[in-house]
């Protein structure tokens, strides 16, 4: 069994509905009543694992740093955020100087930020542990094809000037090929095509049916991830396990993760209206299933567990004690 901790009734109500065999779960409301309720299983655990954007972050791992005898590990989920947020002095969650406090620092960005997480921020081990998809909920329907290109996103000015180069201005262009957007908070007076359908609101459970009607999808990358590249999105895997063939912006370190053949690549509104227009059923085909056979045998959840376990396994045991700087903590 498992410990896991969570915060508040906005973690615990998705717990519940979420909730498996594999762990036992655990509520907390302060870090007083963390510390109070759960000490005796932190200091017992083989390791303990602490996220990014955890709420009072900084007071929990100077905490658990002194406290726990097993692997003491962060894990980000937005390693350039974060980053940018710790150099500033401005991330409430993580200080500069925690950072060497763990044994591991698992992030979702690999490549080069993983040096420079060890060189420049003074972590111990840096190691990739990238999202993943579960093959089991991601899997194709028997949907029939409705869009020739959909996209799934929230609304992000840092990525809409992709999305109108390589899904609206494409649409304009294609009359009479049909595109899809799904995702909330676009603005009113964005100037969509008769021939974009829009769907304001799209649940988990109906992804793999969204991306099982698609000839192709759209994977959008926020620009403080395409430059520190290497840092693939649970999109990419979703829409890769449903057997969609997938056309994405271009960064660095996406062909460690779909080589080759396995993806198409767009700057420009005219390589998205070659794409759809000129490649052949058999090539997408082909492609969707490379794509596919990439993921399901290293992007899958229980590929990431072992890496997780492989990561710690070295090193697990007793760990010595953290010299906190009460000088700085202050």
């Amino acid at each position: 069994r498992r410990f896991l901790p969570g915060t508040g009734d906005r973690d615990g109500s998705f717990c519940r509905r979420c909730r498996g065999d594999f762990c036992d779960l655990r509520y907390y409301e302060t870090v007083s009543e963390l510390r109070r309720n759960h000490r005796r299983e932190l200091q017992r655990a083989d390791a303990v694992v602490i996220g990014s954007f955890v709420p009072e972050g900084r007071v929990i791992i100077d905490d658990l740093a002194s406290l726990c005898t097993g692997q003491f590990c962060f894990y980000d989920i937005d390693t350039p955020v974060t980053l940018a947020r710790v150099a500033d002095d401005d991330c409430d969650y993580l200080a500069r100087r925690q950072i060497p406090y763990f044994d591991v620092y698992f992030s979702f960005t690999g490549g080069p930020t993983l040096e420079r997480l060890e060189s420049e921020f003074g972590a111990r081990r840096a190691e990739a542990l990238y999202c993943s998809v579960d093959p089991t909920r991601h899997r194709r329907t028997r949907h029939a094809i409705e869009w020739d290109l959909g996209y799934l996103g929230t609304y992000s000015a840092d990525r809409q000037p992709s999305l109108e180069a390589l899904l609206l201005e494409p649409a304009r262009r294609l009359p009479d090929r049909r595109f899809v957007v799904a995702g909330s908070q676009y603005p009113s007076d964005i100037a969509w095509p008769d021939n974009v359908e829009r769907i304001e609101h799209l649940p988990p459970s109906g992804h793999a049916a969204f991306y099982s009607r698609q000839r192709y999808t759209l994977n959008l990358t926020r620009a403080s991830m395409i430059a520190a590249g290497w840092s693939p999105s649970v999109r990419l895997f979703e829409a890769a396990a449903c057997g969609t063939p997938i056309i994405s912006d271009r960064w660095p370190g996406l062909d460690d993760f779909f080589p080759g053949p396995a993806i198409e690549t767009a700057a420009f509104a005219a390589d998205v209206e070659e794409i759809l227009s000129a490649k052949s059923e058999r090539a997408r085909l082909d492609m969707a299933r490379r794509a596919r056979e990439a993921v399901l045998s290293r992007h899958t959840a229980m590929a990431r567990a072992r890496e997780f376990v492989s990561a710690l396994t070295p090193s697990v045991g007793m760990r010595p004690a953290v010299d906190l700087d009460v000088e700085s903590a202050a």
